[in-house]
C-alpha cells in the first residue's frame, strides 16, 4: 500500500480548506490527530482547515498513548482467558484493527524500498508501489515478532499481576513512537519532489510544536520513568542512537523524509523502547 493510499484510507482528513485555526480550536486539532492515526469514526460537520491539519501532529504522542492504553487493557483482559503470549498476540491484532495497521504498512514499504532500491529514484519508486516484496514481508514479520516478544518478556519479568508496571511500558512505547515521528518531521525536511500530506504538514512544523508534543507525552511516560528508571535511561540512549542513524540514512539516501519513513521510525521506536525495557544482564 503506498503512502498516498494509506492516507486516503484514513478519511479523517478528507478535505483541506483555508479556514482560520481559531474557528476550530485545539479540540479539532486533537480529533484530526485521532482520525489521522486511527480508524475511530469521529465525524466532522465541516471540512478540516489547513491550519488545524498542520497543528494536529502535536497531539500524536497523546493519541499514541491512548492507543497504548487500549492495547494494555486488551492484554490484561485477554490474559484472563489465555496464556500471556497469546494475549499479547490478540492485543496486537486488535491494535492493528484500531489503527488500520498504519505503521505496520509503513514498515513493510520502507524495508522493500531501502532493501531493494539502489538509487534515490529506485527507493522513491518502490515506496509508491502497493505490493509487498520479500524485504517488506521479512522486515514487517521481524518487527512485529520483536515487539510481541519484548512485551511478553516484560510481563514475565515483572509478573502479570503488576499490570501498572508492564502497562506503563506499553503506553510509554506507543507515546514515544509517535513523538519520534514529530521529532523527525521537525528535524528532517520532507522530500520536495514528492506530493504527499506528510510533506504539507511537515514543512509547517516548528520547534515550538515539538515542545508542545513533549508536554503531551510527559504524563504518559512519567509512570514508566518512576517505576523503571534504569530501563527508561537505557531507552533514551538506545533511541538517541537509532533516531540519529535513521535521520542520517534518509538524508543520505533521499535528501528528506516521506510518510512511509515516518511511519517506520515510529514503529521502530516502539520496538526499541520495549526491547530496551526487556533487556537484562544474563552472562
Amino acid at each position: 500500500m503506498t503512502e498516498q493510499s494509506t492516507i486516503s484510507e484514513h478519511a479523517a482528513v478528507p478535505q483541506v480548506h483555508p479556514v482560520p485555526a481559531e474557528q476550530w480550536g485545539e479540540w479539532s486539532a486533537f480529533l484530526t490527530a485521532v482520525q489521522f492515526l486511527t480508524r475511530v469514526p469521529l465525524p466532522f460537520s465541516e471540512p478540516v482547515s489547513a491550519a488545524v491539519l498542520s497543528r494536529c501532529p502535536v497531539y500524536f504522542p497523546l493519541v499514541g498513548g491512548l492507543i497504548g492504553v487500549a492495547t494494555s487493557v486488551v492484554v490484561g483482559v485477554a490474559g484472563l482467558f489465555w496464556p500471556v503470549w497469546l494475549a499479547v498476540i490478540v492485543a496486537l491484532a486488535i491494535e492493528a484493527r484500531l489503527t488500520g495497521a498504519f505503521h505496520e504498512d509503513a514498515v513493510a514499504d520502507f524495508c522493500d524500498a531501502f532493501g531493494g532500491g539502489w538509487t534515490r529514484d529506485d527507493v522513491l519508486r518502490i515506496l509508491k508501489d502497493s505490493r509487498i516484496g520479500s524485504y517488506g514481508a521479512l522486515g514487517l514479520g521481524i518487527a512485529v515478532a520483536l515487539r510481541a516478544g519484548a512485551m511478553l518478556e516484560i510481563i514475565q519479568q515483572v509478573g502479570r499481576h503488576n499490570w501498572l508496571v508492564w502497562g506503563s511500558a506499553i503506553v510509554a512505547s506507543c507515546a514515544i513512537g509517535r513523538f519520534v515521528i514529530v521529532l523527525v518531521m521537525v528535524r528532517v525536511p520532507p522530500v520536495s519532489s514528492r506530493e504527499s500530506l506528510s510533506r504539507d504538514i511537515g514543512r509547517q512544523l516548528k520547534l515550538r510544536d515539538l515542545l508542545t508534543a513533549s508536554v503531551w507525552m510527559l504524563p504518559l511516560v512519567l509512570p514508566f520513568i518512576i517505576q523503571l528508571p534504569l530501563q527508561a535511561a537505557i531507552c533514551v540512549v538506545a533511541l538517541v542512537a537509532i533516531v540519529m542513524w535513521f535521520m542520517a540514512l534518509v538524508r543520505r539516501r533521499l535528501g528528506g523524509i516521506t510518510g512511509d519513513c515516518l511511519g517506520c521510525i515510529g514503529y521502530g521506536s516502539m520496538v526499541v523502547v520495549l526491547l530496551a525495557t526487556a533487556a537484562r544482564w544474563n552472562p
